[in-house]
């Protein structure tokens, strides 16, 4: 056998630690067994006894597994396995000094998808009272020039007050997540780029869509209204 066939023989080294490999098998044991979110796991001790490792390794794993939402302990409770707070977990990381201007471009591309997506959404849970919110918002707006298409304040209240609407905890969460990205993106004018034409769609404009409009007139309002930020990331 020659140097290059002894090579094509031999098989790569798993180099994974001891903590991964536990991980991962725990992740597996839980979702074999069926457990669903609440139900005990089993302790420290009868874990590392089961899976012929130390103490450590188990303890070191769990927290991991806590650090990814997974599980959860109580005091004198025990460990639990838990519904994972997706928003949170990405907030842990969303850092927008440390990040680069594209993955902010990205991020705020992704607040423009979501406001044109949410419309079937606001139109199933909107109230009067709501309306009357909005309206109060569009009153207390400043009037707004040929260089000034919006105010940073009043935008921010306007649309979160959409995605409270909505009545969805995640994407509400979501929201929360994105504004200091959103923040951080107008304030070091990565979205601030010349338009040769400015156009421009009111809130007061959307509202009135909410009023007599349908959930896709409002998709076609939120994106005019949207335009301008479409313009500056996409050119």
């Amino acid at each position: 056998m020659t140097a290059h066939q002894l090579i094509t023989h031999i098989s790569t080294v798993d180099t994974s630690s001891l903590v991964d490999k536990v991980e991962m098998q725990l992740l597996e044991i839980f979702l074999n067994r069926g457990l669903k979110t609440g139900d005990k796991i089993p302790k420290e001790l009868e874990l590392a006894t089961a899976m012929g490792v130390s103490r450590t390794v188990i303890r070191e794993s769990l927290t991991r597994l806590k650090t990814m939402g997974l599980v959860d302990s109580a005091k004198h409770k025990g460990t639990f396995l838990t519904s994972p707070n997706l928003t949170q977990i990405l907030q842990k990381s969303l850092i927008p000094k440390i990040l680069d201007d594209m993955t902010l471009k990205n991020i705020f591309e992704i607040r423009l998808i979501l406001e044109i997506g949410m419309a079937d959404s606001i139109f199933n849970h909107i109230t009067d009272e709501d309306i009357k919110e909005l309206e109060e918002i569009t009153d207390s707006e400043p009037e707004l020039s040929n260089d000034v298409l919006f105010d940073i304040q009043h935008e921010i209240r306007f649309h979160g007050k959409l995605y409270e609407i909505t009545q969805n905890s995640t994407l509400m969460n979501f929201q929360a997540m994105l504004l200091p990205a959103f923040n951080y993106a107008y304030d070091s004018g990565l979205i601030n780029k010349p338009l040769k034409e400015q156009k421009y769609t009111s809130h007061k404009f959307l509202v009135d869509i909410l009023k007599t409009g349908c959930p896709k007139k409002f998709r076609d309002g939120m994106r005019k209204h949207l335009d301008n930020h479409f313009c500056r990331l996409m050119n």
